[in-house]
């Protein structure tokens, strides 16, 4: 993340990096600093105005309740981004949610990862059981859980006291207990189904799983990382097309601070070459903008102009594409 920022290292000295480094760390640590204090100041405003709702139904205060909700759930996976982009050494020791056992209630599916090899590759010799490692990972199907054991047993040389295992199975986020079909099913509630994630919490308690909202949260952040490529991916696809069909649609966002909405742009950008005969596989792609100015719909042409798949100039006319 710093590295992005540095001009040429060649025209420095020593101690003008140094100087430059310290501040553009110092920088990083005072935006966790405010983002951290934001989702504090959010968690307590949050609890107040629950205490206040005990024993009446306001349904203003529950609007206020559910804006506060979204707005801390953003912090929080803006936070988690945050950290996955910055180099291990920049990583603030956050404070992380207590990781609680996995429910015992909760079926196991036992997968044993054995080794490749049936003698030691060192000398040949036989190998016995020494152990074995066991991890779990918590998996979603369909509308229950199951939890995913993982066993990975020793075996050591009779020869030569070689201990060979099979490697662990690789997961899709590092250390984490999900699994890839919980994630999708999080950030599909959360983003097709308009389920926020405190109210994902409370449905997987009803399951028996404490699964906090700062879990969560890390989860989609974590997530949304993983997905970069698959997005970017798509967008070439979409923008190299040499008719592209885009639209706007107003969508109201929430404006932090002042309680209220505001409108948004969710702009739609789509390949479909079936009508004319094309055997190009039809696909489409959103962007979001916070306003419906052209330098959108620009910015997206000029990416397919720097891709050389396209030499036509970009449209003066201040209107999006239709």
């Amino acid at each position: 993340m710093v590295a992005a920022v540095l001009p040429d290292l060649d025209s420095l000295d020593l101690e003008a990096m140094k100087a430059l480094l310290i501040a553009q760390h110092e920088r990083y640590t005072a935006t966790l600093t405010s983002r951290a204090s934001e989702i504090e100041r959010l968690v307590l405003l949050v609890e107040k105005l629950q205490r206040t709702l005990f024993g009446t139904k306001s349904e203003k205060v529950l609007r206020q309740i559910e804006q506060l909700q979204f707005q801390l759930e953003d912090l929080q996976v803006a936070s988690a981004i945050e950290e996955l982009q910055a180099a291990p050494t920049e990583r603030p020791r956050s404070a992380k949610p207590f990781r609680r056992p996995l429910p015992e209630h909760l079926p196991r599916e036992v997968h044993t990862h054995m080794p490749d090899h049936e003698a030691c590759p060192d000398c040949g010799g036989r190998l016995r059981e020494l152990g074995e490692d066991v991890a779990e990972m918590l998996e979603y199907v369909r509308a229950s859980f199951k939890v995913l054991r993982h066993v990975r047993p020793k075996l050591s040389c009779d020869a030569c006291d070689r201990i060979v295992q099979a490697p662990a199975p690789s997961r899709p986020i590092d250390r984490g207990m999900a699994g890839p079909g919980l994630l999708a099913h999080v950030l599909v509630s959360k983003y097709a189904d308009h389920l926020p994630l405190y109210r994902q919490s409370e449905i997987y308690a009803r399951e028996g799983l404490d699964l906090d909202r700062s879990t969560l949260a890390g989860w989609v952040g974590a997530t949304s990382e993983l997905l970069v490529p698959l997005v970017e991916a798509v967008r070439g696809h979409v923008i190299s097309a040499s008719k592209l069909h885009a639209d706007d649609t107003p969508v109201p966002v929430l404006a932090p601070g002042n309680g209220k909405t505001k409108t948004g742009r969710l702009w739609t950008y789509v390949r479909d070459d079936r009508p004319s005969g094309g055997k190009t596989a039809p696909a489409a792609w959103f962007a979001y903008s916070p306003d419906r100015k052209f330098e959108h719909p620009r910015r997206s042409r000029t990416y397919r102009t720097a891709l050389a798949l396209s030499s036509r100039p970009p449209n003066p006319c201040p209107r999006p594409l239709r």
